[in-house]
């Protein structure tokens, strides 16, 4: 047996360090937390100083019976988890799970998997850091006491299988407080006025005028001036510039930059850079810092001079905006520089190239700009009639064209990498190159239009924008940005989606052969995408929150707890303190909420009256969701439901809508002679016909659909299943010869059988059908281990 047992928390770490350590050392992996507070009442013993009571997880037992075999025949055991207070917290646990003693443990940690970064840790152990033990203790026990104690409250207040959580309340808030603002905006219009020039041989100039006006009447009375105007150009000014690049990624920074360049979800990236990690191809994907080590950096520099040469090579080393981020960590960045394709999937390739490029991009040179604006002067016609207060002391228009470009003359780290932006507009990385202009050149105008533009609202959040506001304010850390976002989406809280946008009308003007024409065009507007909607129960848990549990859900408050944990991590502040400083507040809130009427929770919300029958309308929140109700229940009398359409909010819904969803079900016609009903079911809308459902498209609206689109739902539902059904036996009703997906097959029961290529499926027998079912062994299920009978 071995000397040395590492112990780690994945068996792919385990394996990649396996492979550096000599036959001296055994590797096993603990596949994660072995112990953890078990899921009652009874985990935290609050009146003797918020002492823990942790567990051996069910599923962890023969992982711990396994390693303490090992531990008892090896001389030194190396605790190699995470370098973070989660990674320090395991090494604890396992100690504390096989009655380490302090004499056999070696405490290790690298922020990179490679063979330098582990020898070098084994030259220097240390013991583990109690004070980040506690820090993660801490951490664990707060939200812990929080949502035991306030999901309760909100069973009995609100709805059970509720769930609220000190970062998961304060994330969910933040969306809440997003959709109002945007409810509440009032869009307010403008006029941009935007010209192009002919300058021959093909060659054109854009320019557009700084201000917008605000009304059309405005916006026309300029394009009037204009009429038979002189155009020339009045100044050109070059101005030298430069970009930088960005940062190497920290665990936020990466998050957003995936989401906009790959479209991976947060969760997503922390599972593709977890597994480029434990492969040793990056270093510690979990980390606010934005440092490269002296040694990272010197390898960067080599890779740069060697593929692009030295004069794209500029040094240099961030400083992390984070408070809390630890300097000693580094910044995420490949671990071999040379390296700029892994094996591995599509997906994991893609994000390693981003971290190859913007670590890279780092440490080159800036890129060397060149600006030009060109001023546009506007000289009236003699004949139009314009004020002279309108007119500078030339006699030209007080109001100026602008063009501007852009020249690249190095283009540096934008060889490698351009950083995206949440800012479509600011997205724009080139303005591209003006054509030759000289000072007092006429400009042939071939058009000049006045576009009607809408301001917008603040954009509904994504989850990395949502990461990124998180991070500004101080809430949550790199460990929890993901889980957050998976837990309130888990919760039904937050619903993840694209929608639509409607159709909107504008005006637009244009001045053209000196005559100005009007017309009014349409655009989509709203269309959102992958973008986080809060649903009603959001709404109602957040406002029951803010009211009666203001701590919890403030975001300073929020963010001086995260302080505090740092401050514990250091070894600044005892855990206990900081626990009963917060816990003493909260459960006198938790007793006051016994007063709260169940009635007083805003579940519900008047409409007004039907105005037929004079009953009352609302909307309330319903056991499987909010609804729409009319009238009351008044002895045998039940009051009708209906179930809000998708996107419908409580708070903003109309009479006048909730009424409209009293339309169904509703007759949509006749096919073949027997009526079509449209309903909405459990599964989604639907068309009734002859006692058999047919299931709408996502593009059909139940309320609209006419007779002769649902008499085409029910012809092609026909035709897919005649195509589907190949044969069928009456003497056995249970045996098909179906169509699928990868071609012919026999289906009898829950077992499907391929058919062989020799034989037609159309020209098969019952008899064969069952002989090749005898045949044909059943699949066992995919990756299920037996199970281990007790002894």
């Amino acid at each position: 047996m071995s000397k040395n047992l590492v112990i780690v928390e994945s068996p792919a770490k385990a394996k990649t360090i396996e492979g550096y350590l000599g036959e001296d050392f055994t590797v096993k992996s603990s596949f994660g937390h072995v112990r953890d507070l078990p899921k009652d009442n009874n985990a935290i013993d609050i009146a003797n100083g918020f002492r823990p009571t942790y567990e051996i997880s069910e599923d962890k037992k023969e992982v711990v019976a396994q390693l303490k075999k090992l531990a008892k025949e090896a001389e030194l055991i190396w605790l190699a988890t995470d370098d973070d207070r989660e990674g320090e917290a395991i090494s604890w646990h396992l100690k504390e799970a096989l009655n380490l003693k302090d004499n056999v443990i070696r405490r290790i940690v690298f922020r990179e998997i490679t063979k330098n970064a582990i020898l070098n840790a084994i030259k220097s152990p240390r013991t583990i850091d109690i004070d980040l033990v506690n820090a993660q203790q801490a951490r664990r026990i707060l939200d812990r006491i929080v949502g035991f104690e306030l999901s309760p409250v909100l069973w009995k207040k609100i709805k059970m299988g509720l769930s609220a959580g000190r970062v998961q309340s304060v994330a969910v808030r933040l969306i809440v407080e997003r959709e109002r603002e945007i409810e509440g905006f009032a869009s307010k219009s403008s006029y941009k006025i935007s010209a192009l020039f002919d300058l021959g041989k093909g060659k054109t100039l854009t320019a557009e005028l700084p201000e917008k006006f605000n009304t059309e009447p405005e916006a026309r009375s300029f394009l009037e001036r204009c009429v038979e105007a002189a155009f020339s150009i009045k100044n050109l000014e070059t101005k030298p510039a430069k970009k930088s690049p960005a940062a190497p990624f920290t665990t936020s920074t990466l998050q957003q930059e995936a989401s906009r360049k790959l479209y991976f979800s947060v969760s997503q990236t922390m599972t593709i850079a977890q597994k480029l990690y434990e492969a040793g191809k990056i270093s510690y994907m979990r980390t606010d810092s934005t440092i490269l080590s002296e040694e990272a950096i010197q390898k960067a520099k080599a890779e740069i001079e060697s593929a692009f040469g030295k004069e794209y090579v500029q040094v240099r080393q961030y400083k992390t905006k984070s408070e809390s981020a630890q300097e000693a960590h580094e910044a995420i960045r490949p671990t071999d520089f040379s390296a700029q394709k892994v094996n591995g999937d599509r997906n994991e390739q893609r994000l390693y190239e981003l971290i190859w490029k913007r670590a890279i991009a780092s440490q080159m040179a800036d890129a060397r700009l060149e600006r030009t604006t060109a001023t546009i002067a506007i000289k009236p016609a003699a004949a139009t009639n314009v004020e002279s207060a309108q007119l500078n002391n030339a006699g030209e228009l007080k109001e100026q064209l602008v063009a501007t470009g852009e020249v690249i003359k190095f283009d540096g780290f934008l060889k490698v990498y351009i950083e995206s932006s949440d800012n479509e507009e600011d997205d724009e990385d080139s303005k591209g190159m003006l054509p030759p202009l000289n000072i007092g050149q006429a400009l042939n105008l071939n058009h000049m239009s006045a576009t009607q533009r809408f301001s917008r609202p603040a954009p509904r959040y994504t989850e990395a924008s949502l990461v990124k506001k998180l991070e500004e304010m101080g809430i949550g850390r790199p460990s929890t940005y993901a889980p957050t976002i998976s837990t309130i989406i888990k919760r039904g809280y937050v619903v993840k989606e694209d929608r639509e946008g409607k159709e909107r009308p504008y005006r637009e003007l244009i001045l053209k052969q000196d005559k100005i024409n009007e017309t009014t065009l349409k655009e989509i507007t709203g269309a959102e995408k992958a973008k986080l909607f809060p649903e009603d129960i959001a709404m109602i848990v957040n406002d029951f929150l803010v009211q009666h549990f203001p701590n919890v859900v403030d975001y300073s408050f929020t963010a001086t707890v995260e302080k505090e944990f740092d401050e514990i991590a250091q070894g600044r502040k005892e855990w206990v303190n900081m626990l009963e400083g917060f816990y003493d507040g909260f459960h006198k809130r938790i007793e006051n909420t016994q007063e709260i009427q169940r009635s007083s929770v805003g579940k519900s919300r008047e409409l007004g009256t039907h105005p037929e029958t004079g009953e009352k309308v609302s909307v309330r929140l319903g056991k499987f969701g909010p609804v729409a109700q009319i009238g009351e229940a008044e002895g045998d009398k039940k009051p009708l439901y209906a179930s809000l359409k998708k996107g419908q909010m409580m708070e903003r819904i109309t009479l006048e809508d909730a009424l409209e969803l009293f339309k169904l079900p509703r007759e949509a016609g006749s096919f073949e002679g027997k009526p079509m009903t449209v309903a909405v079911g459990r599964f989604g809308p639907y068309v009734k016909h002859d006692n058999k459902f047919y299931s709408l498209g996502k593009e059909d609206d139940p309320f609209v659909l006419t007779e002769a689109r649902a008499n085409e739902i029910i012809i092609n539902k026909r035709k897919s299943d005649s195509e589907k059904f190949i044969k069928e036996f009456t003497e056995n009703p249970d045996v098909k010869v179906l169509n699928g997906r990868f071609g012919p097959y026999i289906s009898i029961g829950k077992q499907n059988i391929k058919i062989p290529k020799d034989k037609d499926p159309k020209n098969l027998t019952l008899e064969e059908c069952l002989n090749l079912a005898k045949t044909t062994p059943e699949k066992k299920g995919k990756g299920k281990f037996p199970v281990k009978k007790k002894k």
